[in-house]
């Protein structure tokens, strides 16, 4: 029988997007389908503010000069904040607890806290030890809160028996550069001249026989392979039926890489209310149990982005957007006084976990699995092909990583369907 097309890719994030230019490339035919109605995945920026951007999603160009989107966007023009990169380091954030700057001296403590726990779990995956960062940390100790609510925001809010010391030591990259109009804006620029079917979820894919077929909300596709670049949210939550079955190891890898949700409030602020002074990254916490993470103009923006993870984060998600909205304003008068109420203009909420194309912010290994990000991004059979963030070791949760598995499966899928020239146009 004869195929629609060699390759079918499910998902138009980086990963597909970047799958199907790679396959272009090498002359083999695909056919990219999307259940949202745009494309670039968790990569998604709106515009809060006439010339101000919020991304939803993915916001640092990790890595800075070495991230493929530096060079993607001075290809496309595409201006990026990189004068600010070391306002995002623990040695500028700003601690605030209760409402007020931490003194020097608890400042120091608990900067010195941060790095004996970041030194604890480096020095564990150096012995070769994938264990829960609660057998790693003191997380009793009274100075924890800050490297707490950056491992909260991290790694979605899963509990510290919960999170990788493996998977968080192998993380590569610092917060590196910004995208001035939104990484969002940048993927979907790059994206725009990749032939996508947009608002076509999948409903099925039956990969007894050959060809596939793929069973789509617009129709039946058939194809030699399918790349799969959806979460393993959606994975595992069976959003996509196969027939037959995903092998047992495989589902264990979807299993043993959940996802985590990290939400993001942007609170578009009256020009000039945030002075030079005022604009830095700022961890704050009140010791009744409120913590986030908040980027307060620092691309000289008149927006705050306040950052929560999971374990307060989905009960936020959950309660709705007034509920998320009413929390960051908390957190900016921690940080600013009750003035800043007054200010407010608009704000944007996300809400991943309940986001039906992704259920989740990114995928974080559980202690003793990091192995499975490697048998994740393995083949089944040689048909049903797999990439995404979470199919990485060192770039895991990132939007580049994902850009980089996308490659490395369309190469992958090249060399399987074996006649096609592997040299013509690969990288």
């Amino acid at each position: 029988m004869v195929c629609d097309t060699d390759v079918i890719i499910v998902g138009a994030g980086a990963a597909g997007l970047s799958a199907a230019r790679e396959l272009a490339r090498a002359g083999v035919s695909y056919r990219l389908v999307e259940a949202a109605d745009r494309i670039g995945g968790r990569a998604y920026s709106t515009e809060i503010a006439p010339g101000e951007w919020f991304d939803h999603g993915c916001a640092w160009l990790v890595g800075g000069e070495t991230n493929p989107f530096t060079q993607i966007a001075e290809t496309l023009g595409v201006t990026l904040s990189t004068a600010t990169r070391p306002l995002f380091t623990l040695d500028h954030m700003r601690l605030v607890r209760n409402g007020a700057p931490v003194d020097a001296a608890e400042r120091e403590a608990r900067v010195t806290y941060f790095r004996e726990c970041e030194a604890a779990i480096a020095a564990a995956a150096d012995q070769g030890r994938d264990v829960a960062l609660s057998e790693v940390l003191d997380l009793d100790e009274e100075l924890a809160q800050p490297f707490k609510t950056m491992i909260d925001t991290s790694w979605g809010g899963a509990s510290f028996d919960q999170v990788s010391s493996a998977d968080h030591a192998s993380c590569e990259g610092d917060l590196g550069f910004r995208a001035v109009q939104g990484y969002g804006s940048l993927v979907a620029a790059w994206g725009a001249d990749v032939p996508v079917s947009l608002g076509t979820p999948v409903d099925r894919i039956d990969w007894s026989g050959t060809p596939i077929r793929v069973d789509t909300s617009r129709g039946t596709i058939t194809g030699r392979a399918v790349l799969l670049t959806v979460s393993t949210g959606v994975l595992g939550a069976g959003s996509i039926g196969f027939h037959p079955r995903l092998p047992d190891w495989k589902q264990e890898a979807v299993h043993d890489l959940p996802m985590g949700t990290e939400n993001k409030i942007g609170v578009h602020l009256d020009p000039g209310v945030l002075s030079d002074a005022d604009r830095a990254y700022y961890s704050t916490w009140t010791d009744a149990g409120a913590a986030a993470r908040v980027d307060a103009g620092v691309m000289g923006l008149d927006t705050a982005v306040v950052l929560v993870g999971g374990s307060q984060a989905i009960p936020l998600e959950e309660e709705g957007p007034q509920a998320m909205e009413g929390f960051a304003i908390d957190r900016l008068t921690e940080i600013f006084g009750t003035d800043i109420r007054k200010h407010v203009v608009r704000c944007i909420t996300t809400a991943w976990k309940r986001y039906p194309f992704t259920l989740g912010s990114w995928a974080g290994a559980r202690p003793g699995q990091t192995h499975q990000r490697e048998t994740l991004a393995r083949s089944v059979d040689g048909r049903l092909f797999f990439a995404g963030e979470a199919t990485l070791i060192g770039p895991q949760g990132t939007c580049h990583g994902a850009y980089q598995s996308g490659l490395r499966a369309a190469r992958e899928i090249v060399g399987v369907l074996g006649d096609v020239d592997l040299e013509a146009g690969l990288r």
